[in-house]
């Protein structure tokens, strides 16, 4: 295990929180980070509950490949490698791996809240999150959504100041609603939000190192409204977003049929596409990119990715589930830290 230095020079600090501690969380780290290039140069700090970390380690025959912090700890200040802060409320914590529970809520938030935290405090230039279950969080007393909304209000913004995106190889997907009941979308498509999600996904783009930066949007309606016969969103909300992206720059096309738009997308005419509503953009994303995509929230202060897919209770402390969306996740956080340096030193 690597010892701390004083020597602050080697790499950032990336933040892992481990989400829900019975499910898939601690398994991926304990199966990923070990042997993950970014030990070399970067400095990785998982949150949450070590004693959920350890038995997988335990069962799989290996050793711990961490080295526990305290909470006074300056992270700068850290040889690169791999590290571990627990919360207190945390400690001894290990709920039952396979099953929802409220400890599992409460390991996930306990490990939010110390990362936003650290962020805020200006320790960490990112957080990779593993998966939490929505209604055990709510239930520990975390009234959030999930991870979007909550770093967004820790954050001191509203949660329709961010966007949430999902980019896998071949397509790209950012979502101008996340989690409402679908009956509520069509009265959150406003022109200010459209609009937002439009820029947060051209800057995305900018931070990918893209040559071009083409932007799809959805209409919203079948047909993309039929020229106002099958809805009006198309001609009051989303046109006049795609007027003022245009005048600021952006490359935007639309609004486009949701049957076809991903089709052109991923053969190359489009780099990504902003869509209405949850299922509308993701349900193509995941076909094309199950568990190996990566979920990135846009507008925040930070950088912040996660893996694609949910707790897979199913699947825990069996080895059996995919790494590939969480190493993806790893990859792509220490890719945007590194542009977002370049870019404030090019400033």
């Amino acid at each position: 295990m690597m010892m701390t230095t004083t020597d602050a020079s080697a790499g950032h600090v990336l933040l892992v929180t481990l989400g829900d501690a019975g499910g898939l969380g601690p398994e991926l780290a304990a199966r990923v980070l070990p042997g993950t290039p970014l030990c070399g140069a970067w400095r990785l700090v998982l949150l949450g509950s070590e004693a959920s970390l350890l038995r997988h380690v335990l069962r799989r025959g290996e050793a711990p490949f961490w080295t526990t912090l305290d909470l006074a700890a300056d992270l700068a200040a850290l040889a690169p490698g791999v590290y571990l802060l627990e919360p207190p409320a945390l400690r001894g914590l290990a709920p039952d791996i396979g099953r929802p529970t409220v400890e599992g809520g409460h390991s996930a938030g306990a490990a939010l809240e110390l990362a936003c935290d650290l962020l805020r405090q200006g320790q960490a230039h990112g957080v990779v999150t593993l998966p939490l279950h929505k209604a055990m969080l709510k239930a520990a007393g975390y009234d959030f959504p999930g991870h979007t909304e909550l770093f967004a209000e820790h954050a001191g913004l509203s949660r329709e100041d961010v966007t949430m995106h999902l980019c896998g190889d071949r397509l790209r997907v950012s979502l101008v609603t996340t989690h409402p009941p679908l009956a509520a979308v069509p009265g959150l498509i406003t022109q200010d939000r459209v609009l937002q999600t439009i820029v947060h996904t051209h800057d995305f783009l900018a931070d990918l190192d893209l040559p071009r930066r083409r932007l799809a949007v959805c209409g919203l309606n079948p047909h993309a409204g039929e020229s106002g016969t099958i809805g009006r969103e198309e001609i009051e909300s989303i046109e006049p977003a795609m007027a003022v992206a245009r005048a600021r720059g952006c490359d935007v096309h639309g609004p486009l049929p949701g049957d076809t738009v991903f089709h052109r997308a991923v053969h190359g005419e489009f780099d990504a596409v902003v869509a209405m509503y949850h299922d509308q953009g993701l349900a193509p994303l995941k076909l094309l990119h199950f568990n190996e995509a990566v979920n990135v929230t846009l507008g925040l202060p930070f950088v912040r990715t996660s893996v694609d897919h949910g707790t897979g209770f199913d699947l825990a402390g069996a080895d059996a589930a995919s790494t590939t969306s969480f190493t993806a996740a790893l990859e792509l956080a220490a890719r945007l830290v590194r542009r977002r340096e370049a870019t404030c030193t090019a400033a």
